[in-house]
């Protein structure tokens, strides 16, 4: 017993003289990606300061040579933002995502760019396109699907008529609360707010438990939570961002039906990602209403062993097609293989457009 203070101190100078060789270490990192920007604006005064392929690399390099105990992806979150800061110093990045504040598609823009970038809240996913292709931002992040209830067609629907670019993903589980405010009497709850996608998420344990109260669909989980602060007798289905934001408490916390509920983003932007090492493609198929296209199509991914990950039919807004197929696929548009089954799939379709090459997601 007597041993311990006189351990204890020892390990409490050691974290101390640790930290300070980290807080060298972050620094010397921060003045060297400082000297990468001059570099770079010396020989390009255009010059692309955040590129998602490299980002890529340095996260998985970050987790392959992790030692522990933290695990690898806490260890991907640290340098992320160690990253992000870094990269404020050569030019914040700004980042559109469908808003309203407290939605996680802000979280997915937090976990994806860090806490440094500059994020602004768009009220609809066109808006997000519009602000990325004026160059008001520099990329925008979008929901694209979601575990349990499928596929967001606005986001597929808006690529067709886009020149936007896939620069990366980020895939974000989803964890719904039912929250209240401080006024809220929790034994009259009659009412609760959410987003129509929260609904069907949560939709069994909604049964379960308020099977006779109203539900409001609104236009997202933050403007639930912020319905809930004005009403004695509602409750609002929404994540931690909201719940913080708005200053509401957990009643009942991870009602998603599905434990592995999560939701896949995409971050659009207006340049094509190099090669990081393990990558995905999207693209766009238009094919022509006759017997066996959709064997067609498909039969170049099969004898180039192209892995698809994705496949979605979507209603063609031109009457020159009939059909609009959203494919993703592993691997980059300049590998010779994924190149050799483009051609071949031009040649049997009616339009085929690549949406982008990025970066599978690390985090």
């Amino acid at each position: 017993m007597s041993d311990t203070p006189i351990n204890l101190d020892s390990l409490r100078q050691r974290i101390d003289e640790l930290d300070h060789d980290i807080l060298r270490l972050i620094s010397e990192r921060a003045e060297c990606a400082r000297r990468v920007a001059e570099v770079k604006t010396q020989g390009d005064p255009g010059a692309v300061f955040y590129r998602p392929e490299r980002e890529a690399q340095v996260l998985r390099r970050i987790m392959e040579l992790n030692p522990g105990p933290l695990d690898g992806e806490e260890m991907a979150r640290l340098f992320r933002e160690i990253m992000s800061a870094c990269l404020a110093l050569e030019q914040p990045v700004k980042v559109a995502y469908l808003g309203p504040e407290g939605t996680f598609t802000q979280q997915a823009t937090l976990k994806h760019f860090g806490d440094s970038a500059v994020s602004l809240p768009m009220a609809a996913i066109d808006e997000v396109f519009r602000e990325v292709e004026a160059g008001a931002v520099n990329y925008g992040v979008v929901p694209v699907e979601n575990s349990t209830e499928g596929v967001i067609n606005h986001t597929l629907d808006s690529f067709i008529d886009s020149g936007m670019r896939i620069c990366g993903e980020v895939v974000l589980r989803i964890h719904h609360h039912l929250l209240v405010a401080d006024t809220t009497r929790r034994d009259k709850v009659s009412r609760i707010y959410s987003h129509p996608q929260s609904f069907a998420q949560c939709r069994k344990w909604l049964d379960a438990h308020y099977p006779h109260a109203e539900r409001v669909p609104v236009s997202s989980n933050a403007e639930a939570a912020r319905l809930v602060k004005t009403e004695w007798h509602s409750a609002a289905i929404a994540g931690d961002m909201a719940a913080k934001l708005y200053g509401l408490t957990r009643i009942a916390e991870k009602i998603e039906d599905r434990p592995d509920n999560s939701t896949r983003f995409l971050i659009i932007g207006n340049q094509d990602v190099p090669m990081s090492g393990e990558d995905k493609t999207s693209i766009v198929v238009a094919m022509r209403n006759q017997p066996g296209a959709l064997h067609d199509l498909l039969e170049p991914f099969h004898r180039h062993r192209i892995d698809l990950t994705r496949l979605e039919t979507r209603p063609s807004r031109s009457g020159v097609w009939n059909y609009v197929f959203f494919i993703d696929l592993r691997g980059h548009r300049d590998e010779p293989r994924v190149a050799a089954m483009l051609e071949e799939v031009q040649v049997r379709a009616a339009e085929v457009k690549v949406l982008g090459s990025y970066p599978q997601g690390v985090l």
